[in-house]
């Protein structure tokens, strides 16, 4: 029988007329991940208050360890998404001080921080100051001072928003461990890759839960499959089969363009597979391969959300400019970014070491790392930001004065850290990009509009730019950073903590503007959407290591990708371990994700250490590896190979 936790029955919120939290209902397991997935505004963070005890609940009932929250309080630890870490203080003084707040003993004291530590790979680190550490430890030390106190349940809002995929998923494996030893985790996050390693998931729209399920359990409810259609004429073939969407007879459902290929969303696989071959006969298409996929999460929650009429309305660009070199640019014959041997150093610190780079006009380019790897600096060099200590720098056909201000209003950048101006209305915010990129009075006011309608903000443009979350600046400074209709697009993690459906709008627009010949470098810590990028490059300690397509780059890995079930999944991992590299093990909700580089002789090796201690293997099968996977195993690879 199973042990409830949190028990929440017909939940509700009100601030004055706006119903954040409409009577949800759902119950948590001891030692249970649970996901709470929803875009923002979806009313997760007020759930995440009550449930915490720091808010009362306007109506419903909610126990938390058969207590009301406030009573619980010294049992729940909570990770807001904007952590209370100390930044002057180092990591053991972080640490000191929190457990100092839940008095916790001495000697209890220096067994958990020796115990958390280690677990999170910190143990070197006890005296460096919280301020120096990259985005993943920050996270990490984070989960150390909510679990110093040992608490029952652990409530974590965004946990991982802007940490790269190695972090990510260190982080999550740390989860893991920490719900086997009995601790009830609840977990937001708009990264719905990620989300499916929890045991189970709520998704959660304008204050409701739509539906609850494991990752299976919602795929099957589904009840639709993925087809990876590859094609070389990717534009061309999204809309014939957008178009067969309409017509109940194809079994097709919806059509999303990722990179290099087409998802394509059906009832039944080989009546569409026949159906996709024959529409791409009767247009002339080229079809390369068809192969089919599992569902994913994110398929769920957006078919989900379209069948009750909430998926936002996609507004093309309102475009003005016509352009002298349209036929080239749009055919990728001319390189609109270029890098030679480019390098940047700060001191004794190589942050860049000769990187070489190409990307042409309608081209969407992925820069992926770590943190720290050098994407950013990159960008701020290309951009004329930075000075580059050496290398080549060709930028829209110059060589020379990348600062002028002339070809600066053909760039578009959009930064990391929010190019708008918090204390600016968002009207003003956007009138003045209108004047620094130079656009045209008579149209301004167009270009605004634009914005404010893709944005969802018609009628709210005088608040202040300040009070918006997150990820709704993040649609305003990308609206700002491309009215002037550049033929360079620099995007620095455009879409960090933005929700799945805005994400997904977002891209609709980034892949019309390098259709119509707009050269487009992003970088972004969320794989799945890298997905979304005809080439990518993997930069390690500021050299790019693979550049190629998501196809070419996946398909390149040695090995193979094994997914392994069995009755004791953290047993089994803690195990697996100790006779691999850690990377090469991963926890993903009920099952173990394992690369192999020697599958037919390691899997029978597998099986044997297994059964040492008695660990049923329920099922074993070769599996695609993802971009994370990918992306995981290039870096791990590269450290290892510099370490030898």
């Amino acid at each position: 029988m199973t042990n409830v936790v949190i028990w929440v029955e017909a939940l509700n919120k009100r601030y004055g007329k706006l119903v954040a939290v409409k009577g949800i209902n759902f119950t948590v397991n001891q030692g249970e991940i649970f996901g709470l997935i929803g875009p923002d505004g979806a009313g997760k963070t007020t759930t995440f208050h009550i449930l915490g005890g720091v808010m009362e609940a306007s109506a419903g009932k909610i126990q938390i360890l058969g207590k009301p929250p406030r009573d619980a309080r010294l049992s729940i630890s909570y990770l807001t998404q904007q952590f209370s870490l100390y930044l002057d203080l180092s990591i053991d003084e972080n640490l000191r001080y929190s457990a100092g707040l839940r008095e916790v003993p001495e000697d209890v004291f220096v067994q958990r921080r020796q115990k958390y530590l280690r677990l999170m790979s910190l143990e070197k680190f006890g005296d460096r100051l919280a301020g120096r550490l990259s985005g993943g430890m920050k996270q990490k030390l984070a989960l150390c001072c909510a679990l110093i106190s040992q608490p029952q349940i652990l409530l974590l809002d965004e946990p991982t928003t802007g940490v790269d995929p190695v972090s990510r998923r260190e982080f999550w494996d740390v989860l893991a461990a920490i719900a086997a030893e009995g601790v009830t985790v609840v977990v937001a996050t708009p990264y719905l890759d990620e989300a499916e390693r929890c045991d189970r998931i709520a998704l959660m729209y304008e204050g409701e839960i739509q539906q609850i399920g494991t990752l299976t359990q919602l795929r099957q409810s589904l009840g639709l499959q993925r087809l990876e259609v590859r094609t070389n004429n990717i534009a061309a073939a999204e809309q014939v089969l957008h178009n067969a969407t309409n017509n109940i007879q194809t079994s097709i459902v919806d059509v999303q363009t990722f990179g290099d290929r087409l998802d394509v969303l059906v009832k039944d696989a080989a009546a569409a597979t026949a159906t996709v071959e024959k529409i791409f006969a009767q247009q002339q298409l080229q079809l390369n391969n068809i192969q089919t996929a599992d569902a994913t999460l994110e398929n769920v929650f957006v078919s989900h959300l379209r069948a009750s009429g909430n998926d936002p309305e996609f507004i093309s660009f309102p475009r003005t400019k016509t352009r002298d070199r349209d036929e080239e640019i749009v055919n990728n014959l001319s390189v609109a970014i270029g890098a030679n041997k480019l390098s940047k150093i700060f001191g004794d610190f190589s942050a860049v070491k000769g990187v070489d780079l190409e990307i042409h006009y309608g081209e969407i380019y992925g820069l992926l790392g770590a943190n720290g790897a050098g994407k950013t600096t990159i960008i701020k060099m290309l951009c004329g930001l930075l000075e580059p200590t050496s290398g080549k720098i060709s930028l829209a056909g110059e060589t020379q004065n990348l600062r002028s201000s002339a070809l600066r209003k053909r760039i578009g950048y959009m930064s990391q850290k929010f190019t708008l101006y918090d204390d600016l209305t968002i009207i003003q915010n956007l009138e003045f990009y209108c004047g620094v990129y130079g656009v045209a009075r008579q149209l301004r006011r167009s270009k605004i509009d634009w914005v404010l309608r893709t944005c969802g903000l018609v009628g709210r443009e005088n608040m202040l730019t300040g009070q918006l979350p997150g990820g709704w600046k993040q649609r305003v400074a990308f609206g700002a950073s491309v009215m002037h209709e550049p033929e360079i697009l620099f995007l620095d993690e455009p879409t960090s903590g933005v929700d799945p459906l805005a994400r997904r709008q977002f891209w609709r627009l980034i892949n019309e503007f390098a259709r119509t010949g707009t050269a487009v470098l992003v970088t972004t810590h969320y794989l799945e959407e890298a997905e979304q990028c005809n080439r990518m490059g993997f930069m390690v300690a500021g050299e790019m290591v693979v550049q190629g397509s998501p196809s070419e780059i996946k398909a390149a890995q040695p090995g193979k990708l094994i997914e392994i079930v069995t009755d004791r999944t953290q047993d089994a991992s803690n195990l697996l371990k100790t006779h691999f590299a850690a990377w090469r093990v991963s926890i993903f909700g009920d099952r173990l994700h394992l690369v192999l580089d020697h599958p037919d002789a390691d899997i029978p090796r597998i099986s044997a250490i297994l059964q040492t201690d008695r660990i049923n293997i329920h099922s074993l099968r070769s599996i695609p590896f993802s971009l994370e996977d990918a992306f995981i195993g290039i870096v791990q690879r590269t450290e290892e190979g510099t370490r030898d």
